[in-house]
């Protein structure tokens, strides 16, 4: 996988992301910040070049590069049960059929952010993590915790045996600012189109919405996905639970 710019390597240095070889730019008067990420790199004992702007611009497809193009190896999926250790009491997200990388890595960063557990995807009909993906999310994705499973509606059935209350994002639920959100909870969000498949929705506990005005019925999943898990949030410092 090709990826560029400095935050996004500074994001793979600071994660210990395997990383297989960088090509810097050559430049006259580099800042102390780039000359770092040089440094960190020799001493990491990762492979490394100069380049001209031209040859980095021809190896990312973009002038937007920052002076620095690298390759990693693939992205390093993790299993629902290391999601359920990381923290208790665990926020966890589910993306049923999530397709765009510009959504998922959105949802990635916001994810972090928030202190989530991790991110569970299905197996099929998924977006997976891409160079947009990395992109989109600032390089995030490299804290991320990410489990593929073969079925959501299964994972959802073992999550509830582990206490989680899962709830589905959805417009014809009760409002999310009136749940109890401190306890170990999970929110399903669905498909950009089609949202959550009917059995995935039918093994949740409850369905929630965010109430809207003017007539909008919907709101983009990376919104939905950061407007609610912000709620948890607050709840949570609220009461202690963090």
């Amino acid at each position: 996988m090709r990826v560029y710019g400095r935050k996004i390597l500074q994001e793979a240095l600071r994660n210990n992301i395997p990383i297989k070889r960088v090509f810097f730019q050559k430049l006259k008067s580099p800042s102390s910040h780039f000359l770092s990420l040089i440094e960190e790199i020799e001493r990491k004992g990762i492979k490394y070049s100069f380049e001209t702007e031209e040859r980095l611009r021809n190896l990312s497809g973009t002038k937007k590069h920052q002076g620095v193009v690298f390759d990693i190896y693939e992205y390093r999926y993790c299993s629902v049960e290391e999601i359920l250790k990381i923290k208790f009491p665990q926020l966890i997200v589910i993306l049923d059929q999530i397709q765009d990388p510009h959504n998922l890595g959105a949802i990635v960063r916001t994810s972090v952010g928030a202190g989530a557990n991790g991110i569970i995807i299905p197996k099929d009909k998924s977006v997976k993590v891409t160079e947009t993906v990395v992109k989109v999310s600032a390089g995030t994705v490299f804290r991320s915790r990410i489990a593929i499973v073969t079925n959501i509606a299964r994972t959802i059935e073992e999550l509830k045996e582990q206490n989680v209350w899962v709830y589905a994002a959805d417009t014809n639920g009760d409002t999310i600012y009136e749940e109890d959100l401190t306890l170990p909870t999970a929110f399903v969000f669905g498909n950009e189109g089609e949202g959550i498949r009917r059995l995935v929705k039918e093994k949740c506990d409850k369905a929630v919405t965010i109430p809207m005005e003017n007539e909008i019925d919907s709101l983009n999943v990376s919104v939905s996905v950061g407007i609610i898990l912000f709620e948890t949030v607050r709840q949570r410092r609220l009461k202690g639970a963090r």
